[in-house]
């Protein structure tokens, strides 16, 4: 169980972004955990998987001895909390595992850059990889949420949070840089009218081919569609319909099995929908998207607006939290009063030099807190449009520091909170290997048979809050 921290939740965590080969005609049985069998060849499928991960992310991949057995206790660790989530009566539904199964493929395609690619660096086709993996893909949402559960019943204090900052040498304190507290509010340029009636009369004759020329839906959204599903014939999976734009829901739940709608107007365009199948409140269907051509927009239009609420809250009086509330077109930031966040750590304070460049290029131009740029266009990093005009206020500025807890408390709680939960973990998983039966049938080199955690260096747990 060495580097337990380290590999382990590496590989709980892209095992379902992985997928097995065929197992070698030769092979050998080198573990036991209860009833279930872990096989060399699982091993050299994990590694070769894995490596092939890191490559097409341009990582570099070799192959050592160490990987190896590490990946094998890792595996034994799986199946340890697969025996735990037995226990314990978890399940993952069949809607789950398919939905996060899509998602993760879509994710390799654009990796490998298109669907034959991927076929061609797994040998599978698409079709074979969704069937062959997806009881893999079932098994690591089990181990997920085993591990989730444990993880989120861990807390801590404030005396341990301040344990642990007198614990690290004054000398060894990170350096906190340079960060911001900022509010955005994001208009979406309307479509120009020629535009759009352009847009509409292309999916109208789209719907044509399909309702009377006997045209493919699939092979229509393959063509024409604008959705990152379009390789897929615009295939979306089952999901839930509170997930979907209401709009599309709507029109969706309106359908008989095979249906196809009419044209369906969201942020996000055009659509066709056809619905393949619903389960209660979740729907199969397929998409096919026009996008209104994005030199069609209107981008005067969202700039007055933008500057029309700037003179508002500078000049007037309006609040703008509520301006942004009233008139963002940023679901996340709306709901917020504008208010930006680190998505991964929720933190509040964003760190200057991890800014995108666009947003970095606005706030350079901000001096003082309360003071808000002029509209600037961005890209998106969301599907509902391409391009977009925003403007931004700096709420709060903090210069580079060395950590203190008084500045610096939340960011430190969450690192202390980390490491706690990985000792916690750590523990709680070598009690489960007690208690439950693995038997080795290789050698297993002592300096794999002992827990050692790999825990994060303080800086780069800062970096990462």
């Amino acid at each position: 169980m060495k580097s337990l921290i380290h590999l382990f939740f590496l590989l709980l965590i892209s095992a379902p972004t992985l997928f097995a080969q065929s197992a070698e005609l030769s092979d050998r049985v080198v573990a036991l955990v209860n009833d279930r069998v872990l096989l060399k060849s699982d091993v050299d499928n994990q590694i070769r998987n894995y490596m092939r991960e890191l490559r097409m992310q341009n990582q570099s991949a070799e192959f050592s001895e160490d990987l190896w057995y590490n990946v094998m206790e890792s595996m034994i660790d799986n199946y340890v909390l697969l025996e735990k989530a037995e226990i314990d009566s978890i399940t993952v539904s069949d809607d789950i595992v398919n939905r996060q199964m899509d998602d993760r493929i879509q994710q390799l395609v654009q990796q490998a850059g298109s669907e034959e690619a991927l076929e061609q660096q797994f040998g599978q086709s698409i079709v074979q990889l969704r069937a062959e993996n997806r009881e893999q893909f079932r098994e690591q949402f089990l181990i997920q949420q085993v591990q989730q559960q444990r993880l989120n019943s861990v807390d801590i204090t404030r005396p341990e949070v301040v344990e642990f900052f007198n614990s690290i040498p004054a000398d060894s304190l990170p350096q906190i840089p340079e960060q911001v507290a900022l509010s955005q509010i994001v208009i979406i340029p309307p479509p120009l009218a020629d535009a759009e009636q352009a847009a509409l009369e292309k999916i109208e004759a789209i719907r044509d081919s399909i309702i009377n020329q006997g045209a493919s839906f699939e092979e229509m959204a393959r063509r024409h569609s604008s959705s990152p599903d379009a390789d897929d014939g615009g295939h979306l999976g089952m999901l839930p319909m509170s997930d979907l734009v209401s709009s599309y829901s709507a029109a969706a739940a309106a359908l008989e099995p095979d249906g196809i709608s009419g044209v369906v107007q969201t942020s996000f365009g055009y659509h066709l929908i056809r619905l393949n199948r619903r389960v209660g409140e979740n729907i199969d269907t397929n998409n096919l998207l026009i996008r209104v051509d994005e030199e069609g927009l209107d981008e005067e239009a969202a700039i007055q607006e933008l500057n029309a609420i700037r003179d508002s809250v500078l000049n007037h009086g309006a609040s703008f939290s509520e301006m942004a509330r009233e008139h963002s077109d940023d679901e996340f930031t709306r709901g917020l009063g504008g208010r930006m966040m680190n998505p991964q750590s929720l933190n509040r304070l964003l760190a200057i030099n991890q800014l995108d460049p666009a947003l970095y290029r606005i706030v350079l131009l901000l001096n003082e807190p309360g003071e808000i740029s002029e509209p600037r266009a961005f890209n998106p990093q969301t599907q509902t449009a391409e391009r977009a005009f925003r403007i931004v206020r700096l709420d709060r500025l903090v210069p580079e520091h060395e950590a203190n807890l008084e500045q610096d408390y939340d960011r430190i709680r969450n690192i202390a909170l980390e490491q706690k939960r990985m000792r916690v973990f750590t523990q709680w998983l070598q009690d489960l290997r007690d208690e439950i039966y693995i038997e080795y049938k290789i050698d297993i080199p002592s300096r794999f048979q002992e827990p050692n955690p790999d825990l994060h260096e303080l800086q780069t747990a800062v970096d990462n809050n």
